[in-house]
């Protein structure tokens, strides 16, 4: 069992009207790749930080993931909503990627 000495805080988000939001995106990412999370936090006083806690041993991994994911985030977003509009033609096929089908 983890004890709450064996846990590491690997992402922080200054209260903010986003910090919540981002928060969860990144416990989301974190968890999607199998690393379980503690948040630290509370909605009822969004002017407070929120931090995302793991076991010290994944740490560095959870670490690599988050920079990955702030690195590649928006262009990977938006590749993959141009891809989504193209497979549903949602876009004319002039505007679309021939590697698309």
């Amino acid at each position: 069992m983890i004890g709450v000495s064996d846990l590491e805080t690997v992402f922080h988000a200054e209260g903010s009207g986003t910090a919540e939001v981002e928060t969860l995106s990144v416990k989301a990412l974190l968890e999607s790749n199998g690393i379980p999370t503690v948040l630290v936090g509370d909605p009822v006083f969004p002017n407070l930080p929120f931090e995302i806690k793991v076991d010290a041993h994944q740490a560095a991994w959870a670490r690599r993931l988050i920079a990955d994911a702030q690195l590649t985030g928006p262009a990977s977003a938006e590749a993959g909503e141009r891809k989504f509009e193209c497979e549903h033609a949602l876009l004319p096929p002039q505007d679309c990627d021939d590697s698309v089908e």
